[in-house]
């Protein structure tokens, strides 16, 4: 083949790439401009809808509206109090502002879900400002659905459900409060309203890559992934492909809130932004009315049943310690473990299932007592009975938990990892404020010192845990953080 066939081949292959290029530019361009057209033809019609669900007749179209991207916001968990101490923050402030909230959750009462708010976080909203879009399409960021290529099957799903939101109503101000970035791109070209987001935990990590670059994946079955390198290369290569898909969405983001130093890390890192920390809100004031004294041998764990929180580390720790310490499992003064948390699904169902006949297997029937979705009372009265509040999730992107122990004057012992390590169970004052542990013997060996030390060591800890979470982690501070952040935006 001469050189000027060559030539022509090339010109020829370059004139191909460029009309695929090309066509799929025009069919980007085409889609884009279909669908924002569908929503601009729908905008004021929708926001009526709103405005006269909530003032009929009163309220004018121009009001500025938050629409805060929850689709779980009826699930009670340390996500859902951030939203919803949000919306009472903002309320106060602008109170002309309108909030509709994007949930997933049917068949849900206004005035129910705001009652359950309030009994479990003791969070009071004014409800005329505040309206529910049910979206239908939720299942499609369910876990479940995507056994395998799970993060971007979330993702993508999000997009769907991100477009069912805005096809109800376009906000001023996009706010996600659950992480579902793969929506950005598409909010920003197809509405141009302004984004807001507070990050819990990046989607992926670099600790999330190390894992699996070492063969080492957490909380799962899949036995392929630990003995095939070529498995685990294929899997590396597909994290690095979406961590830079997903540092890519981030950047749409106007405004970015961080709930704490490691998730700030990541996030920075992978979005290639300065996101600012703004620690989760705890009702620290209504925790410090709780006694110092008078506590009992229980040890409490707050958390959802979720597969990384790890429970069965607390019982493993909880077997460990009394194999050193036989005397601690019976008698009048016995300890017990008391593990707290809501179920969601059927999946949490069949999870603590297990973890009955784990501890059923390891002898503690007798010392575990299981509270599954406990009103708000029942957790304000653990919390100023126990000793001890335990925590063994790796890498918690923060611990809201642990700031609930430390504000109920309870001593934490939490996992040497994530927020309990680089924010919460710091030194204040020069002074200790907990213990961290990684394993069951380094968790029952904190344990023990915690139950077995004088009592005034441990009001001192207690004392200055209860400071330092009253300093750090308050509503006020919450609120002055979040308005800091989104004030330019609320007021413009």
């Amino acid at each position: 083949m001469d050189l000027s066939s060559v030539g022509l081949l090339v010109i020829g292959g370059l004139i191909i790439v460029a009309f695929v290029i090309g066509t799929l530019g025009i069919l980007a361009y085409g889609f884009l401009f279909f669908f924002s057209n569908r929503l601009r033809e729908k905008h004021w019609q929708n926001r009526r809808r709103i405005l006269e669900s909530l003032n009929p007749g009163e309220a004018p179209l121009d009001r500025f509206m938050v629409g805060y991207f929850h689709p779980y916001a009826n699930a009670g968990a340390g996500g859902e109090r951030v939203l919803w101490a949000a919306v009472r923050d903002i309320q106060r402030r602008y109170p002309e502002v309108i909030h509709v909230v994007y949930t997933g959750d049917q068949g849900i009462i206004k005035d129910e879900v705001l009652k359950k708010v309030q009994a479990r976080f003791n969070i009071v909203l004014e409800p005329s400002s505040i309206a529910f879009v049910h979206l239908q399409k939720r299942y499609l960021v369910e876990e479940s659905r995507y056994p395998r290529f799970t993060l971007i099957g979330q993702s993508l799903g999000s997009i769907f459900v991100g477009y069912e939101a805005l096809s109800n109503v376009v906000p001023n101000l996009f706010f996600d409060t659950m992480g579902y970035a793969f929506t950005y791109p598409l909010v920003y070209l197809l509405c141009g309203c302004k984004i807001a987001a507070y990050v819990h935990y990046p989607t992926i990590s670099s600790d999330m890559l190390a894992k699996v670059q070492d063969g080492t994946p957490r909380f799962t079955t899949d036995t392929t992934e630990r003995r095939s390198w070529l498995w685990r290369f294929a899997k590396l290569g597909y994290y690095h492909i979406f961590a830079a898909i997903y540092g890519y969405c981030g950047r749409f983001a106007d405004v970015v809130m961080a709930n704490s130093t490691w998730t700030k890390g990541h996030v920075d890192q992978i979005w290639g932004t300065e996101a600012t920390i703004v620690y989760p809100s705890c009702d620290t004031d209504h925790l410090n009315t709780l006694p110092l004294k008078a506590r009992e041998n229980y040890i409490l764990s707050v958390a959802q049943f979720r597969p990384e929180k790890d429970h069965s580390l607390q019982l493993r720790s909880l077997h460990k310690l009394f194999q050193d310490h036989p005397s601690l499992a019976k008698g009048p003064n016995a300890v017990r473990l008391v593990m707290l948390g809501s179920s969601r699904n059927q999946g949490d169902e069949d999870r603590i299932a297990r973890l009955r006949n784990e501890s059923q297997e390891l002898g503690l029937t007798d010392n575990v007592i299981f509270a599954i979705n406990a009103p708000f009372a029942d957790l304000v009265s653990w919390l100023g009975r126990a000793k001890i509040g335990l925590h063994t999730m790796w890498n918690e992107h923060f611990g809201i938990g642990v700031v609930e122990y430390m504000a109920a004057a309870m001593i934490p012992v939490a996992h040497n990892s994530g927020g309990p390590k680089l924010d919460i169970v710091t030194e204040y004052n020069h002074q200790k404020t907990g213990f961290l542990a990684e394993d069951p013997q380094s968790f029952a060996d904190a344990i023990y010192k915690v139950l077995t030390m004088p009592d005034d060591e441990y009001l001192a800890i207690a004392n200055n845990a209860r400071a330092a979470a009253s300093d750090k982690f308050s509503e006020v501070e919450f609120c002055d953080g979040l308005l800091a952040c989104l004030g330019r935006i609320l007021t413009s």
